[in-house]
């Protein structure tokens, strides 16, 4: 499998997750059973691991690795804020409030490791 290859699985997997989780909050905050269903528990957990051998595949392949490179710590550091947002957005917010803020604030993170991916910068926006 060639570097590219990898790259476009990592980028597919990037926004199955983001959609998922996208969708997985819509339902949170309609109350909606489905987020009860089998499925909708372990595709999260399939994609993410997808996304994840993918992002070491490639980090191994080019030479490029977190905290020493500038970019990567920040996504891997956004990564770990993204995951805890979703835990409490999802799973572990004690009140709807709270649940809330935490997904509205997980979007935002995405959206930054996004940002940084694309631009290979730690402050995309400057």
């Amino acid at each position: 499998m060639s570097y590219l290859a990898v790259k476009h699985l990592h980028i597919l997997c990037a926004a199955l997750s983001g959609s998922f989780f996208l969708l997985r909050g819509i339902w949170m905050l309609a109350g909606s059973p489905l987020l009860q269903r089998r499925w909708v528990r372990v595709a999260p957990h399939l994609i993410d691991t997808l996304l994840l051998s993918s992002a070491l595949v490639m980090v191994f392949w080019s030479g490029q690795y977190p905290f020493v490179q500038p970019w990567l710590t920040a996504k891997v550091l956004a990564l770990t804020l993204y995951i805890i947002l979703g835990a409490i957005a999802l799973k572990r917010g004690k009140s709807r409030g709270a649940r809330i803020q935490a997904f509205a604030a997980a979007l935002a993170v995405f959206a930054y490791i996004v940002s940084v991916a694309l631009s290979k910068q730690p402050i995309p926006f400057s």
